[in-house]
């Protein structure tokens, strides 16, 4: 395929990608960072994991997300109670037109296209785990039968900070299966005026249905084709390596106050994430600001601190920002750093 049609693709992916944000932007005020980094999750076949604490508006942006695309949509409200096959449904006994019972499959609410897990971190570990293969394979096993579910499949994920009261944390190897971790913010002055506008003089703003599934899945085969230079990917490569501890490109600070670093699905989610940054810039190609952008809502989840960091309240991002600061983009500036 030739340039040219690549850089029509780019440009026809800006525009779309653009209208959805205008739609998304006629419910939610704000919070645009957040929106980018949802939208690039659903692009690249990622899941998102939103923290933040109740009412900041999670939930109500993954409500118009599927207004504004033409996908099915279910939500499940997380709480103590809740069992496995709450989620993905179970075998029930029925009984045919000639009297027989047989077992028949009773399919959950994750089998959908845009699955909201609200308060996720209200349920048990058990109840959390339900979801891990449905993250990872986009299927549901059940009583030795296996399920497909309809692509694309998003979970987006909310929680409340961990420090709440009733909540548990999310097993690691769950969180591992998040593309990001987002953390929604307050509103500043002025979005909060707006807010209040919109919300209190009866009326109700519907954003129009932009795009359908097949058309999101186009644009994830464009994303995989934009070019991650070998430079630009060493550097991606070094950083998730930077994370682990005693590692050869280990920093001061990973050292002393991380516990595990990132898997290598931290650095594929890198090398996705940057694909769209670089994309909406206008290029088919990957620089290294395009990785620097996506770097903390990649790791912030895939890191685990040390108890030397918790005790001294050092916070996951400020150790991640050091990381970034001290890794050259260039392979030969840490040899001769080290030298």
């Amino acid at each position: 395929m030739n340039d040219t049609t690549i850089q029509e693709r780019a440009d026809q992916f800006r525009e779309r990608y653009r209208r959805v944000r205008e739609e998304i932007g006629k419910v939610i005020v704000g919070h645009e960072e957040i929106v980018h980094g949802v939208l690039t999750c659903l692009f690249v076949g990622g899941h998102c994991l939103l923290e933040g604490v109740p009412g900041l508006g999670k939930t109500l942006l993954v409500r118009t997300l599927a207004q504004t695309l033409d996908l099915d949509f279910n939500r499940i409200q997380f709480t103590p109670d809740l069992m496995p096959a709450d989620i993905l449904g179970t075998n029930m006994i029925m009984e045919t037109p000639d009297g027989r019972r047989v077992f028949e499959f009773q399919q959950g609410p994750v089998f959908t296209q845009i699955c909201l897990a609200d308060e996720i971190n209200r349920a048990t570990p058990k109840t959390q785990s339900a979801l891990l293969e449905t993250m990872q394979e986009g299927t549901v096993t059940i009583g030795g039968k296996r399920y497909e579910l309809e692509q694309p499949f998003f979970v987006m994920a909310t929680q409340n900070p961990i420090e709440q009261e009733g909540t548990y944390p999310l097993p690691e190897a769950q969180l591992d299966r998040f593309l990001f971790k987002l953390v929604v913010g307050y509103s500043n002055r002025d979005e909060l005026a707006t807010i209040v506008d919109r919300t209190t003089a009866g009326v109700t703003v519907t954003p129009e249905k932009v795009m359908d599934g097949t058309e999101i899945l186009k644009w994830r085969q464009l994303i995989q084709e934009v070019i991650l230079a070998d430079h630009v990917k060493d550097y991606l490569v070094r950083l998730v390596l930077a994370t682990h501890p005693e590692g050869e490109f280990a920093p001061p600070i990973t050292n002393q106050y991380l516990r595990w670093g990132a898997s290598p699905r931290g650095a594929q989610t890198l090398a996705l994430a940057a694909k769209v940054r670089a994309l909406l810039e206008g290029r088919y190609n990957v620089s290294f600001e395009d990785v620097r952008r996506v770097f903390l809502p990649a790791m912030r989840h895939r890191v685990i601190l040390n108890f030397e960091a918790q005790a001294e309240s050092v916070e996951t991002d400020a150790v991640l920002l050091e990381i970034l600061e001290q890794i050259p983009e260039k392979a030969d500036d840490l040899v001769g750093a080290s030298a």
